[in-house]
């Protein structure tokens, strides 16, 4: 399902409507051979090419208020620092300036390639938040504070570009219900397991990859299309599957046909149907629930909703449980 970056409407400090405050993904667009100005790096608003470049990070990301996000979006340091080396190896008399919360380069030689753009490309990182963005004719005053120090800054740059934060796509919360699997606070799809099922929902046969589930950068995303690619061709090469054996049975003669059991299942494993009941010495026709073993995931809701008690988990029924406690008491 991908992901979106956050609208930046609500902040009006950076003044992100002028034509030189521009997103990380904008920025790779323009330098991009294919892009408007065939890969020349140049000012949106006049067509001449920046001398000062100011990167902010954080833009949404690891805000606990309501216009942003609380986490973090991983992927910006990354590409901030590959941004900024492709300006200095381009044009190495071009001023680079990242403002930064914390530096996180979590990856296999991650920290290294930072560590490329602050000691072999000379690119200035200042640890501090940017206050306020100011247009000043062809300028962009750039105040912040350098956290380290408590030094104010400010910095006549001729482009800011913003590491805005990603965020879920705005249709997950629908795909979700059409596929009856779970999502965190976020709207990202959740997993079975963090750690045994990494790339599985709750849902048998529905698999995880990429920004659908959390923030991601190409090669996390790569190595979890490929589980679930994996997993999925475990699923599909077997003529027969093995079913759980811990699934919901119903006992049709004391069923009452209330359809709670129905309506409460996250799996909709379960149907009323209209069935011959044999009642009472004689056949009745009546609305009875039914399971259908391959949907049920044996999580046991159905079996507290049922008032009748018509229904048990397999291996769990009330009799067997009874059976265990008076042992354990014996």
């Amino acid at each position: 399902t991908g992901f979106d970056l956050i609208k930046l409407d609500n902040f009006g400090e950076f003044h992100n409507e002028h034509p030189d405050v521009i997103t990380g993904l904008e920025f790779e667009r323009l330098t991009n051979a294919a892009g408007p100005t065939k890969g020349k790096f140049v000012k949106p608003s006049n067509g001449e090419r920046p001398k000062k470049v100011v990167f902010v990070q954080c833009v949404g990301s690891r805000d606990k208020s309501e216009r942003g996000k609380s986490y973090c979006s991983k992927i910006c340091c990354m590409y901030t620092a590959k941004h900024a080396m492709l300006i200095k190896d381009k044009y190495p008399d071009t001023e680079v300036y990242v403002f930064y919360i914390d530096v996180r380069t979590p990856g296999k030689n991650f920290d290294e390639f930072h560590r490329r753009a602050v000691e072999e490309y000379g690119v200035h990182y200042i640890k501090g938040m940017v206050g306020k963005v100011m247009p000043e004719g062809e300028k962009l005053m750039v105040q912040a504070v350098d956290s380290l120090s408590g030094t104010p800054l400010e910095i006549d740059a001729d482009m800011v570009v913003l590491a805005s934060a990603t965020q879920a796509k705005p249709d997950a919360v629908a795909l979700k219900r059409k596929l009856n699997i779970s999502s965190d606070l976020n709207n990202f799809f959740t997993e079975a397991h963090p750690k045994l099922k990494p790339v599985e929902t709750a849902s048998a046969g529905i698999y995880l990859a990429g920004a659908c589930q959390g923030p991601k950068d190409i090669p996390e995303t790569v190595a979890q299309a490929s589980a679930a690619a994996a997993k999925a061709i475990i699923l599909l090469s077997k003529k027969e599957l093995t079913n759980n054996a811990c699934v919901s049975n119903v006992n049709k003669n004391i069923c009452s046909g209330c359809k709670a059991c129905s309506k409460m299942c996250p799996y909709d494993a379960i149907s009323i149907k209209m069935m011959d009941i044999y009642e009472h010495g004689k056949v009745v026709r009546k609305e009875v629930a039914e399971v259908n073993e391959a949907l049920c995931q044996g999580c046991g809701g159905c079996t507290v909703s049922c008032r009748p008690g018509a229904i048990d988990l397999k291996g769990f029924t009330n009799k067997q449980i009874m059976a265990e406690v008076d042992a354990i008491c014996l």
